[in-house]
């Protein structure tokens, strides 16, 4: 009987760059080394030791593409040009998902030792184009063919929803925060403290956190307040409430089998082993989930990745929870079952408002903080959770220095798939038309802090879903602000791009 294989963590690297001037700036490829090399030298080794990856994945960056194939040109960079190359696409949940996939690959004998990369450079782009500076930056690094995609892209937002403007994540969602507030009964005053409070301790830990972009504690009143500074970008967030990508920040995560890491002569107690993880999306476009207080896809993800692991949320010791915005830590803990009052930490980073949203990558900080704290307490237990797109595409991952008591398990994506998919729920209307109610809403604002859009998804008579816009009146957009427009009726007609929601009288 064959001894099954154990796939383990064994290195990772962070990297945060703040330079003095523009012509210091690191660029992204530049960043990736980096925190490469120091994955290796985590793990135990020599950065040249590199060469004997097998498979070298770069997370795709939001800003610019500067190169033309990372992960070839990243390979060549640390002597590992005979590795399977890859980038990915779009999302959040990205990190986690690659290394589940992977340990999979790793558990299956199919690879044996994988380095998982990425970087973003945004604030160094914004400063120079800001300041009309030209990087010095090398445009490429060879003749490259295409970079193999790992997997295939899919738009995050279906035409109609596109046409609203629920493409970027700051207008969409508010519309989940809404409809949290309504489902929990409370006042817009009362929710807004709640949120405060809920945000609050996480810029303490990103304070204290050396890689954080915003390393300043907040209190929940001046996150929550709206200011010059602080002003409302979809109601009911203000700036400090919004993940922020503007950052320079890159990690790298290095993982191989128990097998390779004793040959290699990595100590074990650098291991990080992966006991549980799962891989589910939620019903795709926004504007057809069943509801928006809640992810039906995320609460079986968390169960099948719990039973996995053959542990409970109540032993998990560390969590870091998606954070992009306020939603997802709630959607999230109550799908964990936890209250507002459990007094475990919701982050190991600082969250990404406040240590900073990476872009693709941020999850890969995650991890590489969960390393840390979980080799400094062998016996305790992490759960990392990413989340793409709006509440999409959700990955998760349950962790511990402390091999698991069975056997390394793959999932079957086909049995939650078939779940989600089955489920029961509303169609989109796209010329909505006729009598309809407001299940959430979101009213947005410009860059001086004033009103200029309602945003809303409701439902019409015949149970149908419809996306719509207000009138632009800054009085009535006020009022949504002020007085909770949930369960109102309205009359919504049909137009192109948009439909236009009017309020019953």
């Amino acid at each position: 009987m064959s001894i099954p294989i154990q796939p383990v963590l064994v290195g990772a690297g962070q990297l945060i760059d703040r330079p003095d001037n523009l012509s210091e700036a690191l660029n992204p490829l530049s960043m990736m080394q980096n925190t490469s090399e120091l994955a290796a030298i985590d793990a135990g080794l020599l950065p040249d030791q590199l060469q004997n990856l097998d498979t070298l994945v770069v997370v795709n960056t939001v800003g610019p593409k500067l190169f033309a194939n990372p992960p070839a040109a990243l390979a060549r960079r640390l002597g590992a040009k005979q590795a399977e190359q890859f980038i990915t696409g779009t999302g959040g949940n990205t990190p986690q998902t690659l290394v589940n996939t992977f340990a999979e690959d790793i558990a299956n004998g199919r690879r044996s030792m994988v380095l998982l990369s990425g970087a973003e450079a945004l604030d160094t782009l914004a400063k120079a184009a800001k300041a009309d500076f030209k990087l010095d930056w090398p445009e490429d690094e060879g003749n490259w063919p295409k970079p193999n995609l790992l997997w295939p892209e899919r738009a995050g937002s279906n035409p109609v929803e596109q046409a609203h403007g629920m493409v970027a994540p700051i207008v969409t969602y508010p519309l989940f925060e809404n409809a949290l507030r309504n489902h929990y009964g409370r006042s817009i005053e009362a929710h807004q403290q709640t949120l405060g409070e809920l945000f609050s301790p996480l810029t303490k830990i990103a304070r204290d956190n050396p890689f954080a972009w915003f390393p300043t504690q907040r209190s929940s009143k001046e996150i929550v307040t709206p200011t010059l500074i602080n002003r409302y970008i979809g109601f009911p967030y203000t700036k400090y409430m919004n993940a922020i990508m503007q950052v320079n920040q890159s990690a790298s995560v290095l993982l191989t089998s128990d097998v390779k890491a004793r040959q290699l002569g990595i100590d074990e107690s650098r291991w990080v082993y992966l006991h549980g993880h799962c891989d589910v999306d939620d019903i795709w476009h926004v504007s057809e989930r069943i509801d928006f207080h809640s992810s039906p896809a995320l609460e079986a993800g968390l169960a099948s990745a719990f039973e996995m692991a053959a542990t409970t949320v109540d032993e998990i010791n560390h969590f870091d929870v998606y954070s992009c915005f306020s939603a997802v830590l709630e959607v999230t803990r109550d799908a964990l079952g936890m209250t507002p009052d459990d007094n475990r930490l919701l982050t190991v980073t600082g969250g990404l408002p406040y240590f900073g949203g990476a872009g693709n990558n941020y999850s890969m900080h995650a991890i590489a903080t969960m390393m840390d704290r979980l080799r400094s307490a062998p016996g305790e237990k992490g759960l990392v959770t990413a989340n793409g797109w709006y509440l999409t595409k959700h990955a998760l991952g349950i962790y511990s220095a402390m091999p698991p008591s069975i056997p390394f398990r793959t999932q079957d994506p086909n049995t939650l798939k078939s779940l989600i998919s089955t489920m029961s729920h509303p169609k989109l209307d796209p010329h909505a038309q006729g009598s309809g109610t407001i299940e959430t809403f979101t009213v947005l604002y410009d860059r001086t802090g004033t009103p200029q859009s309602g945003l809303i998804i409701g439902s019409l008579d015949n149970g149908s879903r419809f996306v719509a816009l207000t009138p632009s009146d800054t009085h009535l957009l006020e009022q949504m602000t002020l007085y909770d427009p949930i369960g109102q009726r309205g009359q919504v007609t049909s137009g192109e791009p948009t439909n236009l929601f009017e309020f019953s009288l």
